[in-house]
This record gives structure tokens, sequence and C-alpha cells, in this order.
């Protein structure tokens, strides 16, 4: 193996071999404490722009498959048809269960920073391994790092601009530093059209016959959102970032869906505007992750960086009513202003703060009082992750229902 580094904009550098492709990268330096699911972590649009290192010790293990990467919807770029299905207007059709075999899902994050990576794949469904995929997507990446140290440093002095260099793009500490440092910084970073679908497409509710339809803005949406969605018979029409009121009433839909994605929510005024305009318009609306951010703002909430963020799938998430606490999955590193509990009024009625983090007392989720409008900042869909917060998709499918049974009663 080749050296690389992996190199600070505070100055340290720390030495390791070149993984996946070599060259050049340059990100946001955080670290993902889960111990499995990084083909899942790797592929998912909130870590574009960021070098993610990982907590556990060996990485690769499972290898890479088709089943299980975040971003296979037509890996964002193109919207394919699926086998055998006809035209919709100007939408694509896709299957809830539909997996294409060609494609390993791209992978979103900047690099990767990994202690062990494994010598062999022992997974029957992995289809490569995890360093050929870096390789083919071309991933900088870089192993054999102390990344006991380096999180420490990450944890005590925050998340930080950082660049991996290796190969012919090794040069002096001085000159990797300043590249790192000329880099921009996450905060007032907009990044969620960059990740969006660049055309609407649908996704089919299970057993063909919708229930319901939901608009969902593609902020960085991952591919077992609407799946959890289809599973519950509804119909997902995932709609570009950029979409407009008009285009969530042409969908008809019976629901809004804010979507998880990367970036400062600070920079998302126009998603903000539209999140604004449908609650207003009494369409029910759950969000997740950077939708919880949006629609905070949506509610007159600021929002601010975290010293290092949320990223991992074991972070225990109070309920503020009921004390209850789900283990969530969670990736994000802006939160929302407020306090446990806080009841606040908004130009859209009164709201709440629902959730709060266990282990530091971040906002987790806010709502509405009405109960027609609420988000949380983890990822209910579980991908990777522990299942205990999927019963928000039910909630969702809830809302919708009391909504429809109102308006057929007015």
């Amino acid at each position: 193996m080749s050296k690389a580094v992996i190199v600070l904009e505070n100055g340290q550098v720390f030495t390791g071999q070149a993984f996946g492709a070599t060259g050049a990268t340059l990100g946001e330096a955080v670290f993902c404490t889960a111990m499995t699911g990084y083909q899942e972590t790797l592929t998912d649009p909130s870590y574009h722009r960021q070098i993610v290192v990982s907590t556990a010790p060996q990485i690769g293990n499972t290898g890479w498959n088709t089943e299980d990467s975040e971003s296979r919807l037509g890996k964002r770029s193109e919207v394919r048809w699926v086998p055998g299905t006809t035209s919709d207007g100007t939408y694509k059709k896709w299957s809830a269960d539909f997996i294409d075999r060609r494609d390993p899902g791209k992978i979103w994050v900047a690099g990767y920073v990994v202690r062990n990576p494994t010598r062999r794949v022992s997974n029957w469904r992995a289809s490569s391994a995890l360093e050929d995929e870096l390789i083919n997507q071309n991933v900088v990446s870089i192993a054999g790092v102390d990344t006991r140290a380096l999180v420490r440093v990450l944890r005590d002095s925050g998340a930080m601009r950082a660049g991996i260099f290796s190969g012919d793009a090794l040069g002096s500490v001085d000159e990797m530093v300043e590249t790192v440092r000329s880099q921009p910084s996450m905060a007032g970073a907009d990044l969620a059209a960059q990740v969006s679908t660049a055309e609407p497409y649908i996704v089919e509710a299970a057993g063909g016959t919708p229930r319901f339809k939901v608009a969902a803005l593609d902020l960085g949406i991952k591919a077992n959102t609407p799946r959890m969605l289809a599973a519950r018979g509804v119909e997902v029409h995932v709609l570009p970032s950029n979409a407009t009121y008009a285009d969530v009433r042409a969908v008809g839909a019976d629901g809004f869906f804010l979507s998880n994605g990367p970036g400062d929510p600070a920079t998302a005024d126009a998603a903000v505007a539209l999140t604004s305009e449908v609650i207003d318009a009494g369409l029910p609306t759950f969000g997740i992750c950077f939708g919880n951010q949006i629609m905070g703002r949506a509610f007159g909430r600021s929002t601010y960086k975290l010293k290092f963020g949320h990223r991992g799938i074991n972070i225990p998430v109070m309920d503020t009513a009921t004390g209850r606490v789900a283990i969530t999955s969670q990736n994000h590193g802006f939160a929302l202003e407020g306090e446990a509990g806080e009841e606040f009024d908004t130009d859209l009625g009164r709201a709440r703060v629902s959730h709060v983090c266990a282990n530091d007392g971040v906002v987790e989720g806010v709502e509405l009082m009405s109960g027609k409008a609420f988000s949380v900042q983890y990822h209910p869909e579980a991908a990777s992750g522990p299942h205990d917060a999927a019963n928000l998709f039910d909630k969702f499918v809830n809302v919708m229902e009391t909504s429809a049974s109102e308006g057929a009663r007015s």
C-alpha cells in the first residue's frame, strides 16, 4: 500500500495508506459511531462534501451489494424506467421493491477514513469489495489511520475542514494545509440542489392501488424512505428541491414530506417558504433530519452548527410529552434552537419542541399542537439503524386519514 495522509485545517496530519482511489479530496471531517451499515452511510446524500471517519475499527467485512445503497433511484443523475411499467405524464414510475442489479448506488461522501479494512469479503449478497467500489467511483480514501486519536481531535475541537492526499497529490505539509484551508466551510453551504433528483418520479404504493398520494421534496432523500411510505399504501411523488407549491398541488397530494439532506439549513429559504405555504394550506406535513430544520425555520426558529454533530445509529431521543426514549439513526451537523417541551406561537399556529436528544438536550423534533405538521431530526426509515421510530410513518398516514375524514365531513 502507498502512503496517504489526512490533513486537518488545524494543521494536524494523520498518516496511513491509500485506500480506494488515489489523489486528493476535500471536505468536512466528521465521525460516525455506527458499528454496521457502512454502505448505507457512504451512499447517504446527506454526507455530500463530508469526509467520514469510522469509529468502528474494522470496515468492509460484508463487501458491497446492489441492495443496500440509499441513493439507488437513478443515482440522482437520471430517472430510469422500471421494466414493464408505462409512462404517467412527465413522470417516470418505480416499484418500491425494484432493484437494479447493475446499479451499485452512488457514493456521496467526499472521502472515507478507516482503521482496518477487511482483507476478505464474507457475505453471500456481496457483488464486489468496498475498496473496489471506492476505486470504481473515484472516491479517495485512507486506511491504517489511528482513528481513535483522530476522533478525539474532532470531538474536542469540532468537525473541521480536511483533505485526504495520496499518490501524486501528496505535497509538503504547508501546501496541503493551505489547500485544506482554502475550501469553503460547511456553514453557509447550499447543497440540497446538488443531490436532488433532476426530474420528478413516482414510487408506487405496495399493492398497486394507493390509499394516499404524498409529494416528497427531495433534498437528499434516501431510497428506503419512499419504500417505507409505499409499504403503507402511499404513492410517493418525489419532487426536485426547487419544486413549487403549484407542483405540489399538481400531484393532488394528500400529504407533504420533507426529506433529509446536506448543507446549512440557513440557506434553504425556498424550501422554508414552500413548507410554510403547504402547512398554511392545511396539508399534513412530515419532515425528517434536514426536513426538521426546514420545518423549524418555517415555525420561526433559528438554526446553528453543532460542534461535531450526531452521526450514528444508537442515539437516544426522548419524547418530551411521554418521556419515552427511542434509539435512533442520525446524521446531522446543524440543529434547531429550543428547549425540551417548549411551546411557542408561530404564523402557522401554536407549536412545541416535541423531542430532544437524551445525550445533550439538542432539539430532535418540533410539531404543531394541531398535529397537522410534525418533524424529527433523526432517520425513522432506519437504513441503517434501529426500527424504534418506524411508527412515525404510521403517524403520518393517520394524520392524512384524519385530514381526509375532516374534509369529507366539511
